[in-house]
Parts: structure tokens; sequence; C-alpha cells
């Protein structure tokens, strides 16, 4: 009997006081125990954070702007390295504060599911799961925080400059300049239809898939979310991320405009551009990816509609 406070995480065999169930993303010494003292501690000692991106270095420089925002939060950057050119960013001074992980022409889904399950994260309040072609000048992560955790949201991205950001496809996250954060957008089109009477996306409750941010508890669900095998590109993931908010996707969901973004719309494994400015391979190469993606999120479809089907023990607690 007194084995049943941990059958269920495969300890069983150990004494209670062994047992750890998390970790973290800190860099430790090899040598001097004294040196642990160095571990950063968040500013303001409320709220830990970490950043991760899947990166290449041809975007280096917008990402070193990116990656000092958090570091000067003393929060936790971690890069995904989709080119497998880790030596190039040995030359910004916080390179080797960062932690740096490589698989060629991977996304940063697959990269989250086998790199940030919640037992590893667990230490961090909230997870910044973006891309690398955000213009961060109006952008203060720990501000950010503060509202997510005043609003009391648990899914979350920051508001798009609409005159700056050369790629918005959602209404919803465009800034609204009146207003510190939105949860609903307003559109009468035909094709849209989004009023008050809205429940869900993409009216309400919905985020973008290129810079979102997850509660401790949002992310736990999340990951769980994530298809770990053959969808790694995560379309469709947005339209369901309201089932992890913790309640009211209308309430627990939100776009932050007071501390917004610039999506620069720069191509990354297939992602839209300037097309007139690619070599012809490389045009070719992201026709491919993109006809990817859009087969995967017919699967994702496909895969959600069948597990509800088969699990006659879930209810839809948006089902109207």
């Amino acid at each position: 009997a007194r084995w049943n406070w941990n059958r269920r995480t495969g300890a069983e065999g150990l004494p209670r006081g062994i047992v750890q169930t998390s970790s973290d993303m800190f860099l430790r010494p090899l040598w001097d125990p004294a040196a642990n003292r160095a571990i950063p501690k968040n500013k303001n000692d409320r709220h830990k954070a970490l950043l991760a991106m899947a990166v290449g270095i041809s975007q280096m420089q917008n990402v070193d702007v990116m990656a000092r925002k958090f570091l000067n939060e003393s929060y936790t950057v971690m890069l995904f390295h989709y080119d497998g050119n880790v030596d190039g960013w040995r030359s910004l001074e916080w390179s080797d504060k960062a932690i740096h992980i490589v698989a060629p022409n991977q996304t940063k889904w697959w990269f989250a599911k086998r790199f940030l399950h919640p037992s590893v994260v667990a230490i961090y309040d909230f997870i910044f799961l973006w891309d690398e072609d955000l213009g961060v000048e109006n952008f203060d992560p720990r501000r950010y925080i503060d509202i997510m955790v005043s609003e009391g949201l648990e899914i979350t991205q920051p508001a798009l400059d609409p005159d700056l950001s050369t790629d918005i496809h959602h209404r919803i996250t465009i800034r609204n300049k009146m207003t510190k954060v939105h949860r609903r957008v307003y559109d009468n089109r035909s094709s849209m239809n989004c009023s008050d009477d809205s429940k869900g996306p993409p009216c309400t409750g919905w985020v973008e898939g290129m810079a979102p941010v997850f509660s401790r508890a949002a992310w736990k669900c999340v990951w769980h979310l994530i298809q770990q095998n053959d969808l790694i590109h995560g379309w469709g993931l947005d339209m369901k991320l309201g089932y992890c908010a913790q309640g009211d996707r209308a309430e627990k969901v939100g776009v932050i405009d007071s501390e917004y973004v610039v999506h620069q719309g720069i191509p990354s494994l297939g992602g839209p551009s300037d097309t007139s400015k690619l070599p012809r391979r490389s045009l070719d190469l992201r026709t491919h990816i993109r006809r990817q993606s859009s087969a995967e999120l017919e699967k994702f479809k496909e895969r959600w509609e069948k597990a509800v089907r088969e699990d006659d023990e879930w209810m839809d607690p948006f089902d109207a």
C-alpha cells in the first residue's frame, strides 16, 4: 500500500524522497559546484518563461534581437536548428546561455513534441513557441506575462502590427490600438459572420500558430494534442487549442494588443514569401512542403473526428 503514491510514475521501486518528477533547462557547470549560484533568477522573481524557436542561420540577426528581449529578463531561450548550423551562432555573446538542439529540416512542432515534454518544462510558468520572423521592437515579455496573469489568460499571442506586417491571414490577430487585450473579432462577411453570438474559432477562442504563448497548464494539454510522428507541420492545431484553455476558450484565449509584434513573413520550411527573389528550386521545394502541410491538415481533421466518434466518454465542452 505504501507504493500507491507513485505507481503511475513507474517509480514504485524507489524511496519517495529520491524521486524527481520534473526537470528544467538551466545549464549546469562541469566543475565548481559554487557556480550553481549563477543560475539566473527572474528579475521580478514571480514567473519563469521559456522561449523556444525553430531557427536558421539566415535569420540570426532577427533572432538575436528576439532572444535578447527574453534573456534580459532572465528567461530561458531554446533554439531548434532546422538547418544544422549551430557553430554560426557562436559569435553571439549570449549563445552559450541558450539551449541548442539540431535536427535537419524539422518544424517547431516536431521539436516541441520531442524536447518540450510537460515534465521537462514544468518549472516554467509560460511557454513561448514562436517563429523566427517576428519583429519585437514594441514587445516586452515581462509586461506580456503580467497581462496574461491579470487577464486570466491561458493561451495567447501578441497582436500583429497591421502597418508593418507583411503576412496577416486572420483579422482576429490584427492589433486593436484601443484595447489592451481582445478575445474576439467582428466580421459581417458571409464567409466569416463573426458576432457576439460566435462561440469558437476563428471568431473567438483562437490564436494563430506563428506566435502562441501557453501557460503551464495549457501546455500540458497542448503537448498531447501535437501529433507525434506524421503530422509535423501542425496545421489544424490552432482550431483545437481552445480545448486546452482550462475553461471557456472565449475567455481564456486572447490576443494581447498592448505588446505587439511585426510578422515579417520570411520563408521558413515552405512558408509564404516574396517568390520573385527565390531560385526555382526553392520555389519547387516550398510548393511541395505547403502541399504536404495541406494534406496533413485534412488528416488531422479526420483524426480528430475519428477520436470523437470512438470516445464514448468524451463530451465536447463547446458543443452548442
